[in-house]
Parts: C-alpha cells; sequence; structure tokens
C-alpha cells in the first residue's frame, strides 16, 4: 500500500474515533467539518478493503482449485473483479475540487425573451427545488423580483445539503451554470408559434467565514419593505436589506426573514459567495486564457442546455446528452442528465491523469 493511501486510511480512522466522541459534538460546525470528511474518505476505506478481500480470496481460490474446480471459476471471477475494484479507486482517488462537500447559492436571472422567458426562469426555480426536495437538502428562497404574469426576473436561492453524503450540493449542481433556452408556444402567444427563449443560472459555492475577508467600509446597507413572492414573510416593516459591496459593485438582497438583522446574514452569506467566485475566476483567467470554470455569467453565447416542449425533450450540449422526458426533468428528475455531466468529467479527468 502507498504511503499516501496509507495516511488517508489512518485520517479515516482518526476521524472516526473524533466523531464517536460526544463532546466534539458540542462545536457543531466543527463537526459538520468532520463529518464531511469522513463522508468523503469512507468509500475510498471501503474500496481498499475489498480489494484487500478480493486479494486474500483469489490466493485462496486459486491454492484450492488444484484439488477443485469449482475454486477454479471462484478464482476467474475474483480475477475478473480485481481489475475493476481497482479501476473504482483510482476514479475516488483522483483530485477532488475543493468545493465538493460545499452548499450552493443558486441565481436565476431572466434574459431573452420578455416573460416568456421570466415564466421559464420560474419553471427553472420550481425544477430546482423539487430536485432538492428529491435528495433530501434543504432550499430556501432569499430573494427574488416577479414578473406581471408570475414569472421571475430573478430569484436567489440557498440549498443547503444534509450533512452525511460524500458529496455536498455543489458536486452534483456546479455544472448547471451557464444559458438554459426553452423551445415552447408562449402563454402570449396566439397564433400558436414556437418562441426561443433563454434563462441563465449561475451556481457558487457557498463561502465559509475564513475564505473571504469583507470590510465594512466597503459596505452600503439598505433597508426597505419586503414585497412579493420572493420573501415568504411580507410585511409592513422596513425588515428586507440590500447590500452593495463598492469595490466590485456587487448588490445582493434579502426579505426572507422577519427581521433585518437575520436578512443582513442571509445576504452577507450569498455576497461572500460571489465574492469567492468572484475571485476564484480572475484567479483562474490569469493561469490560464482555457481554464476549465463552471462560472458561468448569464450574458454567455453559448447554450448548455435546451428544453424542448412540442418534443418533450432535453438536450445537454456538452456532453451530448438527449431525453425525451422533460415533464419529469420539469419535476425534479434531473439525476439522469446530471449523472451523464458527472460521468463525462470523471472521464476526462481519469484521462487527463
Amino acid at each position: 500500500m502507498s504511503k499516501p493511501l496509507d495516511a488517508l486510511l489512518q485520517e479515516h480512522a482518526e476521524l472516526e474515533r473524533r466523531l464517536s466522541d460526544p463532546s466534539v459534538h458540542a462545536d457543531q460546525v466543527g463537526a459538520r467539518k468532520l463529518g464531511k470528511r469522513y463522508a468523503e474518505l469512507t468509500p475510498v476505506v471501503k474500496t481498499v478493503r475489498e480489494i484487500e478481500q478480493a486479494e486474500e480470496d483469489l490466493g485462496a481460490a486459486r491454492e484450492l482449485a488444484r484439488e477443485d474446480e469449482a475454486f477454479a471459476r471462484e478464482a476467474e471471477e475474483l480475477a475478473v473483479r480485481l481489475p475493476v475494484l481497482r479501476t473504482k479507486l483510482d476514479e475516488l482517488l483522483l483530485p477532488r475540487d475543493p468545493h465538493d462537500s460545499a452548499d450552493v447559492v443558486l441565481e436565476i436571472k431572466s434574459g431573452e425573451g420578455g416573460e416568456e422567458s421570466a415564466l421559464f426562469a420560474g419553471d427553472l426555480l420550481r425544477m430546482y427545488l423539487r430536485y432538492a426536495e428529491r435528495r433530501g437538502w434543504r432550499a430556501e428562497v432569499l430573494d427574488g423580483t416577479d414578473s406581471d404574469l408570475g414569472g421571475f426576473k430573478d430569484v436567489t436561492v440557498s440549498i443547503k445539503g444534509r450533512g452525511d453524503e460524500p458529496d455536498g450540493v455543489w458536486a452534483r449542481m456546479k455544472f448547471e451554470g451557464g444559458v438554459h433556452r426553452v423551445q415552447r408556444v408562449p402563454v402570449t402567444e396566439s397564433q400558436g408559434r414556437i418562441h426561443t427563449s433563454a434563462a441563465g443560472v449561475l451556481v457558487f459555492p457557498e463561502a465559509e467565514d475564513v475564505e473571504v475577508e469583507i470590510d465594512e467600509n466597503d459596505l452600503r446597507v439598505d433597508v426597505f419593505r419586503s414585497s412579493g413572492k420572493g420573501g415568504q414573510s411580507v410585511n409592513t416593516t422596513d425588515s428586507a436589506v440590500r447590500i452593495t459591496h463598492l469595490p466590485s459593485g456587487i448588490v445582493v438582497s434579502c426579505q426572507n426573514e422577519r427581521s433585518q438583522l437575520q436578512n443582513k446574514a442571509r445576504a452577507m452569506v450569498v455576497l461572500k459567495s460571489r465574492l469567492t467566485a468572484l475571485a476564484e475566476e480572475e484567479a483562474q483567467q490569469e493561469a490560464s486564457a482555457a481554464r476549465r470554470s463552471q462560472i458561468r455569467t448569464v450574458d454567455r453565447s453559448e447554450r448548455v442546455r435546451t428544453y424542448n416542449f412540442p418534443e418533450s425533450r432535453i438536450s445537454d450540449h456538452r456532453v451530448g446528452y438527449k431525453a425525451h422526458n422533460l415533464d419529469a426533468v420539469l419535476d425534479g428528475d434531473l439525476d439522469g442528465v446530471l449523472d451523464a455531466l458527472a460521468e463525462a468529467d470523471r472521464a476526462e479527468r481519469l484521462a487527463g491523469q
């Protein structure tokens, strides 16, 4: 066994010991971090143990095969299984995206298509909320600007994982950023003609407190009255908060909570996430013009996915994925397309190794 792999096994054992100590759980944030790392390493440890057991069984089967042909067949099966397990271990040991265990902040913005685009942005919001529900994640609308027909001009959502998964929300949702295109007959179309419109999706890993330092002197904080579907607690007090980060020009707002203090805390989480994403994108641009950034902006000329209603088809143009189950996808059944994107990314990273 290699020294790096042995070190991972020792780390897993130490995490197991620490998590069994009740005093560790007094610090919920620290315990959650330990739990995430433990869940991340558990598949590696399990696969290593499976390989060790298969190697031991193979040796025994070959020894016994001299006297019993049944063991020869077992040895053949084990000899086939071992390379599969070793490939699985190689995949598990690939360098991880440092944000894979993170929760996310997701933004949806209407684009080309006017009111129809805003309605489509609302459809995307419902799709992501239902997918989060299927996964057992906690999703919360932080802020939104309604359109006249019930859609959204823009909406911001926080999605948090269960905390007991090897990967977090970012590992599944990081490929969703980009321009999403819809082809259908809009409710505003009297002639029955199919229109094409688009909405932009931006996904940011939720920043931890240690990742970004924000000078309070760089902030302008405004309060206003909550209104519309974006806030669950619409009231008659000035509880909604808008924060402007003056150096970058980034503006975030939150009206979902009942108090200014709670809304400001929520808005700061979004601001930190956006500033972290901005800093990382700038660093990647400096490092390489051909960077593989998962952060996309609404004005990207290339579309990442098309939702075709007449054909009930969803197409992801990055990996050539197509399926004719659009109703199910919009109801939150996203695993098919997300699995295809994750598999393509894994294959590319394996080829790079």
